[in-house]
């Protein structure tokens, strides 16, 4: 497996789940409590729009590039405007991952754990985040790791989910990955990110976390529609779930959703979908 999410970097799937991430962190904010912010596939946190990866596939400009007209500030739910700040700070053609991004939300007090298998990638990652002296990398497998990281000393956190999904079996790893995770650290926050290419395995991963005691989850689904006159067979739809989603969360994605839809979509206006089923 030699993924490189260079290629995919600010497409329409990394702003929704980058939107939501904020959302989260800023929630966690709100309390004076530390917290700690765990990614199990971080990528080498920041991403060249302007490369040979991301031109090869053009997916950031029905991404990102898409959003270029909107102006943080009130007008924005708070998580879309904040996330619009952060991604600018780097520049109109370079795009933070998500590690890159939850460093820019963390207080003196807080702590990022970022976590990369592909040893190139890693040393990137840890070169993006020598300046965060709260955030470290771990060349290690993100599956295996966690395990050793949970319950992290604050008791209060978020675990972010988000594999490459290359491998057959990799849905029942995240299912499993996430049943060991909620019996470490039942009360934390847990945001999966996972492709739709297959409703059943969508279905079985929402239908496995069910089934490991999680009562409290949010469904997010983002589906941008194909274009017709498109020959290659690119991702249109991705979903997210929270399992622990902080209170108001459902209600602020569903007002992203709706500047979003309209936005994204490939020839038709974006579906979203934020439920708790």
């Amino acid at each position: 497996m030699n993924y490189r999410h260079a290629y995919h970097a600010g497409n329409f799937a990394d702003v929704v789940k980058h939107v939501v991430l904020v959302g989260i962190l800023l929630h966690l904010r709100r309390k004076e409590a530390p917290f700690r912010v765990i990614d199990t596939h971080a990528g080498r946190g920041i991403y060249d729009l302007a490369g040979e990866a991301a031109a090869r596939t053009g997916e950031a400009n029905e991404g990102i590039k898409r959003l270029d007209d909107l102006m943080p500030g009130e007008t924005l739910p708070e998580a879309l405007s904040a996330y619009l700040r952060i991604v600018r700070t780097f520049g109109p053609d370079r795009y933070p991952g998500s590690p890159l991004i939850a460093a820019q939300l963390l207080r003196e007090k807080d702590r990022l754990i970022a976590i990369e298998s592909i040893p190139e990638e890693e040393a990137a990652l840890r070169r993006t985040l020598a300046h965060v002296p709260n955030a470290k990398s771990q060349c290690a497998d993100g599956y295996a790791r966690l395990a050793s990281l949970l319950p992290p000393p604050e008791r209060r956190g978020l675990v972010l989910i988000d594999p490459p999904y290359e491998a057959e079996n990799e849905f029942a790893r995240v299912a499993e990955m996430l049943s060991m995770a909620r019996k470490r650290f039942a009360t934390g926050l847990y945001l999966v990110w996972y492709p739709i290419k297959s409703m059943a395995n969508s279905d079985a991963l929402r239908g496995e976390a069910r089934a490991g005691g999680t009562q409290d989850l949010l469904h997010i689904v983002a589906d941008v529609g194909s274009d017709p006159r498109d020959d290659k067979d690119r991702l249109s739809a991705a979903g997210l779930l929270i399992i622990n989603p902080p209170y108001g969360i459902a209600e602020e994605m569903r007002a992203v959703a709706q500047i979003l839809g309209g936005k994204l979509g490939r020839g038709r206006v974006a579906n979203f979908s934020v439920d708790n089923s």
